[in-house]
């Protein structure tokens, strides 16, 4: 595959998934002002439920298929590659239909289990996705290996297009008959979304199939092997892969569980439970999600500049493009996290503004907590896109575990005090982030990587100093001035972005180099430079 094809694949799903994560964080906001917090505690513990069990699916599954795929390829062996394809497809379909029939079985008693019974129409209407994505991810995992990359794009925007419209459509139609139905409506969106990107790229490898065929048939390196030497080798790939992205939404799964039974043990009822836990999941937890967009970009773009450097032992090379790398992704999260937490109540009320003055503090409250997370959650992406490119993958997945154990334990002490409560959660995630940044940067700083966080911090942190003054003073005087708490938030956040962004580069806290590292980089440079 040649450069500009490779830039050209990888530019592609990088849109693709830029708006995709978008439309995912912008959904949030007219769906909890539509069935408020209450509806959003009976949609999101099915949603952390689906996620752990597609886990497998959406994650080490695709990869491998797209590894092995690749491999065979390369090798000109056609045949061998869409061995692969059905093989996996099978599986991912045995998959899907076991893990859906057990939720449609067993739904209420999962719910139940996590302690909230009013999730069991959102469990009941993920079912078809559970189904559906599983073998959606198949035809990814092919796709990728044959690096075609606009089917997955495509595949991508759709499923998210409909779970969007069609779950906005479904919880606006059945709000009337219920927040629980309405929660049902919404979580459908997903199944809509899967089964409709399942029909696209269906239809889009039907129109490859016969170039599939043709290559086969030129050949002459075809040769395929026993289906159970092909079974071990995408296990020995996916299942390090499905460890580490399994931690996320099994800690989701333990907030949930957690969060029921201690409020339940402090005397609250399951209608006040559902809409706490809305409150954390659906307003501070979604706003947390925006930063990531933009995060997660920086992490992925230092994977193949590391493992490039790594692979070349350009040591020197290697720390120059990890410490860019920290530098840019606090760049990033500083002044998101800084920001949210000065403005955290006036931002809730003034996206979520169908929640009234009373919900708009408690939410803000939990939003300040979380928004001091964003920034080592950020600082996590960077060190675990590190310390995966220099073939230290299992390191993130044991730094993970560790701080899903302290996040447990701090959540079941946390949420029992009745003066805490909820919040505790929120105080639970931030830490746990920090354990699990500290734990990872201890080991990078014990590979041949040295990660100088106060020689690559301390300019951005004088940026959100500067930044943070100027947000405070003019969000008092746009208030004043304008006698609107939505405005003033508007304008402080247009002050604030103004002000950091010529900060960072009145302090040189963004160089050329750092410009460069970046797509299109070098015409930045230029025009910051003008």
């Amino acid at each position: 595959m040649s450069k500009e094809n490779f830039i050209k694949g990888a530019a592609i799903l990088g849109v693709a998934g830029l708006l995709v994560k978008i439309l995912g964080a912008i959904y949030r906001i007219p769906l909890t002002n539509l069935i408020g917090t209450e509806g959003i505690g009976y949609y999101q513990p099915a949603y952390n439920i689906y996620n752990l069990l597609l886990v497998v699916s959406l994650s080490g599954f695709p990869t491998a298929i797209a590894k092995l795929v690749s491999e065979k390829r390369a090798l000109k062996n056609f045949e061998g590659a869409y061995q692969v394809y059905k093989v996996s497809r099978w599986g991912l379909f045995l998959i899907g239909l076991i893990s859906s029939l057990l939720v449609l079985i067993f739904a209420k008693n999962l719910v139940s289990l996590i302690g909230f019974p009013g999730a069991y129409y959102s469990m009941l209407a993920l079912v078809p996705a559970l189904f559906a994505v599983p073998l959606l991810s198949a035809y990814r995992g092919f796709f990728q290996g044959s690096q075609n990359m606009a089917p997955i794009a495509l595949s991508q925007i759709i499923e998210q297009v409909f779970r969007v419209s069609v779950g906005l459509y479904l919880a606006y139609a059945l709000v009337g008959r219920g927040l629980e139905e309405a929660a049902a409506g919404a979580t459908f969106g997903a199944s809509a979304g899967g089964v409709a990107a399942l029909i696209l790229i269906y239809l889009m490898f039907l129109f490859t199939k016969k170039s599939i065929k043709e290559e086969i048939k030129l050949s002459s390196h075809n040769r395929t092997e026993p289906v159970k030497n092909i079974v071990k080798s995408l296990l020995y790939i996916a299942i390090p892969i499905t460890i580490g992205a399994s931690i996320a939404p099994l800690m989701g799964i333990m907030d949930s569980y957690i969060v029921s039974n201690r409020l339940t043990a402090i005397g609250y009822t399951n209608v006040q439970i559902a809409d706490m836990f809305g409150e954390l999941s659906g307003t501070a937890q979604t706003l947390i999600n925006f930063p990531q967009v933009f995060s997660t970009a920086v992490a992925m773009s230092l994977v193949p500049a590391i493992t490039d450097a790594f692979t070349k032992k350009q040591n020197v090379k290697l720390n120059v493009t990890a410490n860019a790398g920290v530098k840019m992704s606090l760049i990033i999260g500083l002044p998101c996290g800084i920001g949210l937490f000065m403005l955290a109540e006036p931002v809730i009320a003034l996206l979520y503004s169908s929640l009234g003055p009373e919900k708009h503090a408690s939410s803000g409250a939990l939003l300040e907590i979380l928004a001091i997370g964003v920034i080592f959650l950020t600082l996590v992406q960077a060190f675990t896109a590190i310390l995966q490119s220099i073939n230290k993958q299992f390191h993130p997945v044991k730094n993970l575990i560790a701080g899903l154990i302290v996040k447990v334990i701090l959540s079941y002490i946390l949420i029992g005090m009745p003066s805490i409560n909820i919040k505790g959660a929120a105080i639970s995630t931030t830490i746990s982030y920090f354990v699990v940044a500290l734990l990872n940067w201890y080991d990078i700083n014990n590979t041949s990587i040295k990660i100088k966080l106060i020689q690559v911090s301390s300019r951005s942190l004088l940026s959100v100093a500067i930044m943070a003054a100027a947000t405070g003073v003019s969000f008092r005087f746009f208030k004043s001035v304008l006698h609107s708490q939505n405005l003033a938030t508007l304008g402080s956040i247009t002050i604030a972005v103004i002000v950091y962004v010529i900060c960072l580069f009145a302090t040189g806290a963004i160089t050329k180099a750092d410009l460069e590292l970046i797509p299109k980089g070098e015409k930045l440079a230029r025009f910051v430079r003008k």
